[in-house]
């Protein structure tokens, strides 16, 4: 498996013109884009701290997971995600090694990635995003 990085951390938010304004206004953080990625139910926005980014996700749809992560356990941490090169080997190798895939095969994520989640049963509590610039 051929990790570069931590591409972001992916943090739960109800607004993001509610959260925005303390990355800008005290981190002193520039938020550089702002997404929607429909088939998520999510908007997105991004902000860069050294090499890694800050990815801050506001469901869109009381069905998203995201809505459903919030309910259920507040705002905050969601996920972290690590740069790949080759993707598809990245998910095969993990499940080899028996880890639980949510996304089977790669899907298009936000800033034109190609991702994928492992399950956090099997990668001890934590959601894990695999992420691969095409």
């Amino acid at each position: 498996m051929d990790i570069s990085h931590i591409e972001h951390l992916g943090i739960a938010v109800k607004s993001l013109d509610e959260a925005i304004p303390y990355y800008e206004n005290v981190l002193g953080f520039k938020c550089y884009n702002i997404e929607e990625v429909a088939d998520q139910k999510v908007r997105t926005a991004f902000f860069k701290v050294g090499d890694t980014k800050i990815e801050l996700l506001e469901p869109t749809s009381p069905e998203s997971t995201i809505a459903k992560f919030i309910e259920n356990r507040g705002e905050g941490v969601h996920h972290i995600a690590f740069a790949v090169k080759g993707i598809e080997s990245a998910l095969a190798e993990a499940e080899e090694k028996g880890v639980r895939l949510i996304d089977k095969t790669p899907r298009a994520g936000a800033e034109g990635m190609t991702i994928a989640f492992l399950h956090p049963k099997s990668t001890q509590g934590v959601l894990t995003e695999f992420c691969e610039k095409l």
